[in-house]
């Protein structure tokens, strides 16, 4: 069931979306070669316990994963697209590091992601990066009252596409709200003028995922990180965005 938010409900998601743009952006600047990958999920919870928020990712139990995920982030280096278990692994210079981070405040949830390059960067890595940053904005410039799902998902694909790179199979967005995962799915591919008409309330978390090779993709053992299948690097770019009468809001800007 999709569920439409009032404006009200909308400026409280967008109060949990600026505790998340807080705490991606503390761990991007704690983030530096010789940091254990466990220290940026300390920074993340911090930054949510200070604003009297819930970490959204822990605890989480999807059906198929093996247990609850244990931390505050995400954080996927190089190879790992997404769901990154944080661990004592050091980030090394040169390393491509994703972070999702999501918060509950008063009942309601925000979903955002970042990547960025640690110390000396590859420009293949940093043209993947702002080639998924591009393909979220092209998202976002999509998802406007009276366009549909396939709208943005081509918008997405297109542009992730068009600049050459391969995209993490089986996906994309959601919605999102009371909970973390609602309905729709946002697939990021898709054609335009499919599915669902967006309508002003509905909000979604929109998140296109790059690769430099192939679409496939592997579970780690830990049973929860997304490595790519060829081992190429990845990217990933996410916000939480508000359909309104004027546009598209993004409720975890920084």
């Amino acid at each position: 069931m999709v569920e439409l938010k009032t404006p009200a409900e909308i400026e409280a998601m967008r109060a949990a979306g600026r505790i998340v743009a807080r705490a991606l952006d503390a761990v991007r600047a704690h983030a530096a070669a010789g940091v254990r990958v466990r220290e940026l999920d300390e920074v993340a919870a911090k930054v949510i316990a200070d604003a009297g928020a819930e970490p959204l990712f822990l605890g989480h139990h999807p059906s198929g994963a093996p247990a609850p995920f244990p931390d505050t982030v995400c954080a996927s280096l190089n190879d790992a697209v997404a769901h990154g278990v944080p661990t004592d692994e050091r980030i090394e210079d040169g390393d491509v590091v994703s972070i999702d981070c999501g918060a509950r405040l008063r009942g309601w949830c925000a979903d955002a992601a970042t990547t960025f390059i640690a110390g000396a960067a590859d420009p293949a890595d940093a043209a993947m990066i702002a080639a998924t940053d591009r393909a979220l904005r092209a998202g976002i410039e999509a998802a406007r009252p009276g366009r549909t799902i396939g709208d943005v998902s081509e918008a997405i694909g297109g542009a992730a596409r068009g600049a050459g790179y391969g995209m993490l199979a089986d996906h994309g967005g959601h919605g999102i709200g009371r909970v973390m995962h609602e309905a729709p799915h946002v697939p990021n591919e898709g054609r335009g003028g499919r599915g669902m008409r967006l309508r002003p309330g509905l909000v979604l978390a929109l998140e296109p995922m790059l690769t430099r090779g192939g679409d496939a993709y592997r579970i780690a053992p830990d049973g929860w990180t997304v490595r790519t299948a060829d081992g190429s690097r990845a990217a990933h770019s996410e916000h939480t965005v508000a359909i309104t009468a004027d546009g598209p809001l993004v409720l975890t800007a920084p």
